[in-house]
């Protein structure tokens, strides 16, 4: 069995008519809980339950505090290379898209690994383009040895790989993998990925299991907000960290939390997700899940990004460049644009002054 399965019971209807039918007393019963289960997850992203986002805030606040204290995490995002053989009609990185085409040599990764590092950080997520003939395996996992020397943390978010790749990345020092399903609705997946690797729909959902096997200490999954509409994909997100949980429970889960953003290709979403959305979305997910990580990228503008910080949040991006070798360069192969470009130093500012300690590093390869 694999979470496809569990998906295969789902029907969005029933979903969009249990969404309808919450009442106030739901939202209010399901408030009162010590604690919550996944039964309870349509009531909390309901429209009902909307004029109780403070309740929930002040909730949210309270459990992220007694798991994590008064601490965030920091990372950067370290883009390697931008080959892509997919197709994909919302991504900067497309094989369509006219951006610049480049990728690091190792002496390259070196030199923005180091440039990084001075920054302060201890926490880097690689990332390519998905191309297996530009970007081999071998070729990012080299980049991973180099850069396993240099920081306590290194991640990536990369096309799917086998078990076997994906233990070889853990035997190379790597303790994160990322992978975004963009979408759990089969239909529109088809429709956004029209060709490439990142076509097989049912591949795309399996292959975070295929990391949780592998041994990687940190498994984090997301679904792209904006794709398809909010409530469906933020349940069915919810679904599948809980069925990573209950298989896998050596395993560290988290969640992102993207909303689409402008790109090469121009394209715009069909189902913009407000800020609202997007925190009740947030406070949803820090109340069913008290000690899941829930990453916040530069995606989010400065203000929202400040204001999410007590609410759940417990790792954010910094420092960020969406382009190839963008630490040490600039270019125009830029992924996404982000919304906020606040450095390190910036980041750990406005952490210290609204009463967190920056963690840049939480523990350590031996």
């Amino acid at each position: 069995m694999s979470f496809v399965d569990v998906l295969s019971t789902l029907s969005d209807e029933d979903i969009a008519q249990t969404l309808a039918n919450v009442t106030d007393e739901q939202v209010v019963s399901t408030l009162s809980k010590s604690s919550m289960d996944i039964h309870d997850t349509l009531v909390l992203l309901s429209p009902t339950a909307t004029p109780h986002l403070e309740t929930m805030a002040q909730l949210a606040h309270e459990r992220t505090v007694q798991q994590f204290g008064y601490t965030m995490q920091l990372f950067t995002p370290m883009y390697i290379s931008n080959y892509c053989d997919n197709g994909c009609v919302y991504c900067g990185y497309s094989h369509h898209s006219s951006i610049v085409r480049e990728k690091l040599t190792m002496d390259d990764v070196e030199r923005e690994a180091q440039a990084i590092a001075k920054s302060g950080l201890e926490q880097v997520l690689v990332l390519t383009g998905e191309s297996k003939t530009c970007s081999p395996p071998s070729y990012i996992q080299s980049a991973v040895e180099r850069l396993v020397k240099l920081f306590s943390s290194v991640s990536i978010e990369v096309y799917s790989l086998t078990l076997e790749e994906y233990q070889s990345f853990v035997q190379a020092g790597a303790d994160g993998m990322t992978m975004f399903q963009e979408t759990y609705n089969p239909t529109l997946y088809k429709k956004l990925h029209p060709f490439g690797p990142k076509s097989d729909y049912t591949k795309r959902i399996d292959t975070p299991e295929l990391a949780c096997r592998a041994g990687f200490r940190v498994v984090n999954i997301g679904a792209l907000m904006g794709l398809d509409e909010w409530h469906r994909e933020a349940y069915k997100t919810m679904l599948h960290l809980q069925y990573l949980m209950q298989t896998y429970s050596d395993v560290e889960l988290s969640v992102s939390v993207p909303r689409i953003r402008p790109c090469a290709v121009g394209y715009s979403p069909e189902h913009p997700v407000d800020d609202v959305s997007l925190v009740q979305y947030i406070l949803a997910l820090r109340l069913l899940f008290p000690r899941v990580g829930i990453t916040l990228s530069s995606r989010e503008s400065r203000t929202m990004r400040d204001h999410l910080v007590p609410l759940g949040i417990t790792k954010v991006s910094a420092g960020v460049t969406t382009s190839v070798g963008g630490h040490t360069k600039q270019d125009d192969s830029s992924q996404f644009t982000i919304s906020d470009n606040r450095s390190v130093h910036d980041m750990v500012a406005m952490l210290e002054h609204t009463g967190y300690q920056p963690v840049f590093k939480d523990w350590q390869l031996l």
